[in-house]
């Protein structure tokens, strides 16, 4: 029951307030503590806490605050100013913060929701018979990539540390499966390739331009290779019998896309792999 203060306000004990604002007692314990909001009379006998009208206010300020993303220690800070100014400040510092996060909370999304469509991906690719050559456009992407030596060792090659320590160094952000570029297609068929470029999309900015890739829009053929790399020249030659029969000539590179790989899975026979070489119309 509300109580009378010796100045005549009309007080409500901890419990009321509780009622009245919808928070916990638990809630407005924490409050005084952290010197949000002090109750207005404390019966020092029994220690039972009462809050005025005027203070009971100041909960709806704090619940849009916490909305807003503002941390108990800042509100107690705002809940003081007294100057517009000195708040204009802190809004603008908080704005600053939360576009940080922001940024974060959209690469992580990103990167998840890519790894997802990459799942899903090899699903739909392992429950195909056979696997058939198909000519597609590739948009004009940005990459990350690293010139690196290479050695048949797939397991290193994509889970690939100089890769990863080369990342954090630049603070560039990467999603989306693994992407090597061979110099030579007849010579990755034949177990002669020894250098490689590793490449993945970049999210938002780098800290450095230094290793940054845009590739231009271009024709390709493409095959999905399931299962090991032991026999992934097999795939490589289909590819360029199709080739060949349509009328199309291609470069010396070619691209292995890691759609299911070690990352993922330790079960080399559920594996898929997108070979892709790019193309043009003979004249």
């Amino acid at each position: 029951m509300a109580i009378m203060a010796k100045d005549k306000k009309k007080l409500y004990s901890i419990g009321e307030a509780s009622k009245i604002c919808n928070v916990s007692t638990k809630t407005l314990r924490f409050y005084d503590k952290m010197g949000v909001i002090t109750p207005d009379y404390v019966n020092h006998e029994n220690g039972y806490r009462y809050y005025s009208d005027i203070t009971l206010l100041k909960i709806p300020v704090i619940k849009y605050y916490k909305q807003m993303g503002f941390k108990l220690e800042e509100m107690v800070e705002l809940l003081k100013e007294e100057s517009y100014q000195n708040m204009e400040d802190n809004f603008r510092k908080k704005i600053l913060e939360l576009n940080r996060v922001e940024q974060q909370i959209h690469k992580s999304y990103v990167s998840v929701n890519d790894w997802y469509e990459m799942i899903r991906e090899a699903k739909l690719v392992s429950a195909q018979a056979v696997q058939p050559v198909c000519i597609k456009y590739l948009p004009t992407q940005e990459y990350a990539y690293l010139d690196q030596e290479f050695s048949y060792n797939y397991r290193d090659a994509v889970i690939n540390i100089p890769w990863t320590d080369y990342l954090s160094r630049m603070n560039c952000y990467i999603t989306g499966p693994v992407i090597m570029e061979y110099p030579s297609i007849q010579d990755k068929m034949s177990g002669n390739c020894h250098t490689a470029r590793i490449m993945q999309r970049i999210i938002g900015a780098c800290d450095s331009r230094t290793n940054i890739l845009v590739m231009e829009g271009q024709l390709v053929a493409s095959i999905y290779h399931v299962g090991g790399y032991g026999n992934i020249s097999e795939s490589y030659q289909k590819i360029l019998d199709y080739i060949e029969k349509k009328g199309y000539i291609c470069g010396d590179k070619s691209i292995e896309r890691y759609v299911l790989d070690y990352w993922a899975s330790e079960i080399v026979d559920e594996f898929v792999t997108e070979i892709i070489i790019p193309i043009c119309k003979a004249v």
